[in-house]
């Protein structure tokens, strides 16, 4: 069974709307997946995800209301397979803490899996709109139905 940590600063926007949308489809596609998400900061920990977050995905059918924020720790590179960052920032944070080149090995930017090469970062929606949220949503999605059809 794959085991997939999605990576954000705070834990509590795109990270685990990442991991709600992936439990969604994995439920929905019956896939084995293990699925998980933390940020590279201690600004929320044990927080719900952003209320607006929440709301956004609920209204296009995604339950996050159960998730709690967590942080990144240099364990989690030996208890998951693929480690996917939302942005360069968090990718040059995690990268930082690898201990070896298996574990360097591990990540990279989320958008890569559904676009190779091309280095795209989801955006932060934090200090942004409805509509930022309602567009990172999107991303995410179409992203994560592209990275499942790998399984």
């Amino acid at each position: 069974m794959q085991k997939i940590l999605f990576v954000c600063l705070g834990n509590i926007c795109r990270s685990p709307l990442a991991e709600g949308i992936l439990l969604h489809l994995k439920e929905k596609h019956d896939l084995q997946l293990e699925i998980d998400s933390a940020g590279t900061s201690n600004y929320h920990i044990g927080e719900a995800p952003d209320r607006r977050t929440i709301a956004n995905a609920k209204k296009n059918g995604v339950d996050l209301s159960f998730l709690r924020a967590r942080q990144f720790h240099e364990n989690d590179f030996d208890a998951f397979d693929k480690i996917l960052v939302m942005d360069k920032s968090n990718f040059t944070n995690v990268i930082s803490l690898a201990k070896n080149e298996d574990h360097k090995n591990k990540v990279s930017l989320f958008l890569n899996t559904a676009y190779p090469n091309t280095n795209m970062e989801v955006p932060d929606p934090y200090h942004g709109t409805e509509k930022d949220f309602e567009d990172v949503f999107q991303l995410v999605y179409k992203a994560s139905e592209i990275f499942i059809k790998q399984f």
